[in-house]
């Protein structure tokens, strides 16, 4: 079991978060793991080897997650009848909107 308190980790955007590898993202479950162990608001109850495997399930999952919504938007982008140029000033703008708005219905969900 891990409590936990308090714990903050500055997000990352999702283009950083599309370039990470595996190993990337086994160096960061364990750069997160040590800052867990040495928090004193969190106590790690259970072998560190489950709590790393947990990290790395869950980092994955939300890289998945976030894969599948940057597909359905530009998608959706794609599909106004207007024909927005993907890269453009206003597809960016557009994009970064639709993203945080599928986000937040995911996070609801």
């Amino acid at each position: 079991m891990v409590n936990c308190t308090a714990f903050y980790v500055s997000p990352l955007t999702f283009y950083e978060l599309a370039m990470l590898s595996e190993d990337k993202i086994s160096h960061l479950s364990h750069v997160i793991l040590q800052v867990v162990k040495t928090s004193p608001l969190v106590t790690v109850q259970v072998d560190e080897g489950r709590v790393l495997k947990e990290i790395k399930r869950v980092l994955a999952s939300e890289l998945a997650q976030e894969e599948d919504i940057d597909r359905k938007v530009k998608a959706k982008l794609a599909s106004y009848s207007r024909g927005i140029v993907e890269g453009s000033a206003e597809w960016e703008v557009l994009y970064r909107k639709t993203f945080e708005e599928e986000m937040r219905k995911h996070a609801k969900a």
